[in-house]
Parts: C-alpha cells; sequence; structure tokens
C-alpha cells in the first residue's frame, strides 16, 4: 500500500470514529437523549462531518465547506454537539495545509463566516468564548498554511536541484563532444587540405598524411564510443570506460598536432603525481589551447609547461600566432576551459602574449579535489 493509499485509507477510519462519537454523544451521552428532529438533524449534520474528515486529503476545500456546512445546520436546527466544532478544526487545518492557496484563503473566509453563524445561533455564556475559539481557529488555519508553504519551498529546492544537475549533465555531454568532436575534425580538417597541397608535388607524403588521417579518423570512433558508453551508463557510480587521456599522453598530442602543422613543444616538470580528474583536466586544457592555435590563430609553433608551484599545478600554453583581434570574445573552447577549471576553484587567465600570439594560463589547485571535480573524470 503507497503512502498516499495509506493516508487515505487513515483518513477512512478517522471519519467513521468521528460519526460513531457523534452519534454516542447525541443518543447515549446527552441527559436528554435525541429524538425526532432533532436526533435526524443531528444524524445529518453527524454524517456530514464524517464525510468531511474521511475526504480532507482527497478534496480539502469540499470537504471544508461540507464541515462548515454541517456545523451551521446542526447549529440553527438542532440541539449542539460539544464534539462537532473539533471536528471542523480539522477540516480548517486541512484546507489550509492540503488546498492551494486561493482555496485556503477562500477557506478562511468560509471560516469567519461559520464562526459568525456558530455564535449567533447560540447563548454565548462568556463574552470571551468567541475570541478564544476565532483565535484557536485562527491558529490551526495559520500552522497548516504554514506547513503547505514550507512544503512548497522544499519542493521547488527539490526541483531547483534536479534541474542544476540535469543542467550539469548537459554541459558535461556538451564539453566531452566538444573536446572529441573539435579537437579530432580539425586535425583531420587540417591533415586533409596538407594532403590535397602535396598531392601532385609528392605522392609519398601525401600518402603519409591520408594514413594520419585514417588513423585519426579510427581515433575518433574510438573516443566517441568511449564518450557514448559513459552517456548511456544508467548508474552514476558503476564502471565506466576509462580515458586514458592525461599528462602522460601530451607527447602523443604534441606529434599529431605536428603532423597536422603545429610544431608543439612540451615541458613537465618532475613531481607531478596528478589525481585522476585533474590529470585529464590538464589535459583538456592543453588540447583545447593547441587546437585553438591551429584553427584560430595560425600559428606555426607552441610551447606547452606544466610544473609545480607549492600546491599549485600551472599549465601554460603559448603560440606563436597573430594573436587575438581587438575586442574578441571568447569561444566555446575557452569557456569550456574556464568551466573546468572552476570544478577545481581554481583560476585561468587567456589573451595577447607578451611579444605576440596568444597565451593560456590555469592554475589549478593541488590540495583540494573536490567532488564536483571528478566530473570530468567520468
Amino acid at each position: 500500500m503507497s503512502g498516499r493509499t495509506s493516508a487515505l485509507a487513515v483518513d477512512g477510519v478517522l471519519g467513521a470514529g468521528v460519526l460513531v462519537a457523534l452519534l454516542v454523544e447525541r443518543f447515549m451521552l446527552d441527559a436528554a437523549p435525541a429524538s425526532g428532529w432533532d436526533a435526524a438533524a443531528g444524524v445529518v449534520a453527524g454524517v456530514g462531518l464524517a464525510v468531511a474528515v474521511a475526504l480532507r486529503r482527497r478534496v480539502p476545500f469540499g470537504a471544508f465547506v461540507l464541515s462548515a456546512a454541517a456545523l451551521c445546520f446542526e447549529v440553527l436546527v438542532a440541539s449542539p454537539s460539544w464534539l462537532a466544532p473539533y471536528a471542523n478544526l480539522l477540516g480548517v487545518f486541512s484546507v489550509a495545509l492540503y488546498a492551494g492557496r486561493r482555496q485556503a484563503w477562500w477557506g478562511l473566509g468560509i471560516l469567519l463566516g461559520c464562526i459568525g453563524v456558530y455564535f449567533a445561533a447560540r447563548d454565548v455564556t462568556a463574552p470571551t468564548q468567541p475570541a478564544g475559539v476565532l483565535l484557536v481557529w485562527l491558529a490551526m488555519w495559520s500552522v497548516g498554511y504554514a506547513m503547505a508553504r514550507r512544503r512548497e519551498e522544499q519542493q521547488t529546492a527539490r526541483r531547483l536541484i534536479q534541474e542544476r544537475a540535469v543542467a550539469g549533465e548537459r554541459a558535461r555531454i556538451a564539453r566531452e563532444l566538444h573536446d572529441l568532436v573539435g579537437h579530432t575534425v580539425n586535425l583531420m580538417l587540417m591533415q586533409a587540405g596538407a594532403g590535397r597541397r602535396v598531392l601532385d608535388k609528392d605522392p609519398a607524403k601525401a600518402r603519409g598524411l591520408l594514413s594520419d588521417l585514417e588513423r585519426a579518423g579510427r581515433d575518433a570512433l574510438t573516443e566517441l564510443d568511449r564518450v557514448l558508453g559513459v552517456l548511456r551508463s544508467d548508474d552514476p557510480d558503476g564502471d565506466r570506460p576509462a580515458d586514458a587521456s592525461g599528462v602522460a599522453t601530451l607527447p602523443d598530442l604534441a606529434q599529431r598536432m605536428s603532423q597536422a602543422g603545429l610544431r608543439v613543444t612540451v615541458q613537465v616538470g618532475a613531481g607531478l603525481d596528478l589525481p585522476r580528474s585533474l590529470d585529464l583536466t590538464a589535459y583538456r586544457i592543453v588540447q583545447e589551447s593547441l587546437t585553438n592555435a591551429l584553427k584560430h590563430a595560425d600559428a606555426s609553433g607552441a610551447d606547452v609547461t606544466l610544473r609545480r608551484d607549492g600546491q599549485w599545478l600551472e599549465v601554460v600554453i603559448r603560440d606563436d600566432g597573430r594573436g587575438p583581434a581587438v575586442g574578441y570574445r571568447p569561444g566555446r573552447g575557452l569557456l569550456g576551459i574556464r568551466e573546468r577549471v572552476a570544478l577545481f576553484e581554481g583560476t585561468v587567465t587567456y589573451g595577447p602574449a607578451g611579444r605576440g600570439g596568444f597565451q593560456v594560463h590555469a592554475r589549478l589547485p593541488l590540495t583540494s579535489v573536490t567532488t564536483a571535480a571528478e566530473e570530468p573524470a567520468r
């Protein structure tokens, strides 16, 4: 039995209990047991109150209207029951808790009218009695209304968390696909263009470039299979295909770039034992920077330096290209680098180098690899 079904069943039992209690009070506990019209009216009112209690979650506003009508009917045409107002009190709480905002406020208006009818139709023994009843009933409505608003806030917070998780996953997918497709396709285009230019003059070199192009295509398919395998995974903590890219594979990246026309030198400082996520992030920063140099800067060479500076990893990529135009805006690749660095609470700067070209300088902390930073390694 689900939680909602169980709650409705409890309300049904509670409604039956209210009916039994009202009938026992009217026919067995009163000094003068009800009879005739008074008894019939009392039974009708009792049934109305009991049904209202049973339906207080299913149709809270309708149930409260029924409860208020039953209470007013009883006080107008029959001898009042001392239990009936408490059944109505439960309806006051329920309409504020389970109905919507507008219906809850309508319920408050009905509540005030019902209290007015109740005390207008019976003798008031103490002047403070109406005020006391009004205070208690308003307090119950206020508690229910506050609980409802709190529940709405919690639901909104959960929805925002889910939306942020979805947005984060979409960003991760876009970042992985951009890293793969953007880098590899650009390399393939450069190799194809170089092969076309030397096809007639140097067929042997053209065949070599075509072989490199074929190998790059195979590597791209392998990488694409890996990324799609990650995206298809239903278990966020399960086994995922490992990405072998990292600082150790930077020489391979440099070789592929050199084959595409960008001479790359790589210098890696001693003693760099990086966590897997940081290792992959450093590689992606270098990969994206070199791809930009090859594609946008018309660079012929680039220098890559990774070194440890205290508790920080410094990643510096500098090319000898024409540099950015005045008023340039960073593209998707540089924004992706910024997002990756932000996951580690690091810093990144990029822009014109001092003696021409373009430079990317990222600083990543070595001491606080957060859980969030593990995301790119998946």
